[in-house]
């Protein structure tokens, strides 16, 4: 039976705290957070990709939700190659006579990335020991082009987190051209990796088209809108971006079937600017039928088919699903 779970991509950032989304009198973490969990089953935690919460953090966020709400985790900046600010890294844990600016893994002293990596893997121990744990998300550059280190790369993440889950998401189109597709969907296959399908703005070097394809589970698709600002603007301008109506009755239409051939899909709103992606979430919620609940703690749905891909109009791409006979 496949499973819709629908959240939206952080559930405290300024501009949503701002936007009058949560009732005036909610005004506490631990209420923000019951209040977001009676709304969606699924929240990205994009804090983690920022710096590493106390693991008194996470703890409680496992104590302010329902039995079955789910957590995927993003990784933190620095495992995913990203050059991390200085000030995000555990006072105890950074480079001795540098006071700020930005590292990356091979400015660490030796020891430090295996100790970050043991931090990380504290922080999430909590959510996962309650089985609230859906995925962690690695979501890496636009420059990590197609390539045999990258691949490497990759798998050195899963290794590092087995036995959860992790899903990537990359950000260069070379992974989607031509044999490389295949190649791509076929090794994460392999190796049991989640491939993160997305919606985003088409047309830049980070581009990649909106497949639905199903490598591990969860199945995962995240929404980054259409914003024009997607290069050129500030995080906020980036991911501005309402779904008209037409826009979100089509994908619900695709999310539902694209469950028929999967055991559970994750659904992300990232459009996260003043409230706009919890608005879509509900909407996009209510698309997907009045089985979906006021919570949107899963829909099920009925599969068809063993495992494939469903793209949106406005890829030509055809893949064929290395899960399909599996």
């Amino acid at each position: 039976m496949g499973e819709i779970k629908v959240g939206t991509s952080s559930w405290a950032d300024r501009s949503l705290l701002a936007s009058g989304w949560y009732p005036r009198a909610v005004n506490t973490p631990a209420g923000r957070l019951a209040y977001y969990a009676e709304r969606f089953g699924l929240v990205e935690v994009d804090t983690t990709y920022y710096a590493l919460p106390a693991v008194e953090t996470t703890a409680a966020w496992v104590d302010r939700t329902p039995p079955d709400f789910t957590f995927n985790v993003k990784a933190f900046s620095l495992f995913t190659s990203h050059p991390t600010a200085l000030s995000a890294l555990p006072k105890d844990l950074r480079p001795a006579g540098r006071e700020d600016g930005r590292v990356r893994r091979g400015d660490l002293p030796p020891g430090t990335y295996e100790r970050l990596w043991e931090r990380f893997r504290e922080i999430v121990e909590p959510i996962a020991a309650a089985g609230k744990l859906g995925a962690l998300l690695f979501q890496f550059p636009p420059w990590m082009g197609y390539g045999e280190a990258a691949k490497r790369r990759i798998l050195d993440a899963a290794e590092r987190c087995r036995p959860w889950r992790i899903a990537v998401e990359v950000r260069n189109g070379s992974w989607y051209d031509g044999d490389n597709a295949t190649d791509t969907f076929g090794f994460l296959a392999r190796h049991d990796i989640s491939i993160v399908g997305v919606d985003m703005p088409q047309g830049y070097a980070s581009s990649i088209p909106p497949v639905l394809l199903a490598t591990a589970e969860p199945a995962m698709m995240r929404f980054h809108g259409h914003s024009g600002a997607w290069e050129s603007g500030d995080k906020q301008e980036k991911f501005r971006y309402a779904y008209r109506a037409d826009e979100l009755a089509d994908w619900a239409d695709r999310l539902r079937d694209f469950a028929r051939e999967t055991g559970e899909l994750h659904v992300l709103l990232n459009n996260c600017c003043a409230g706009q992606a919890q608005r879509d979430a509900a909407r996009l919620i209510d698309l997907l039928g009045p089985e979906v609940g006021p919570s949107a703690r899963g829909t099920r749905i009925q599969p068809t088919r063993s495992a494939g891909s469903v793209l949106a109009p406005q890829s030509r791409m055809a893949t064929r699903s290395p899960l399909a006979g599996r």
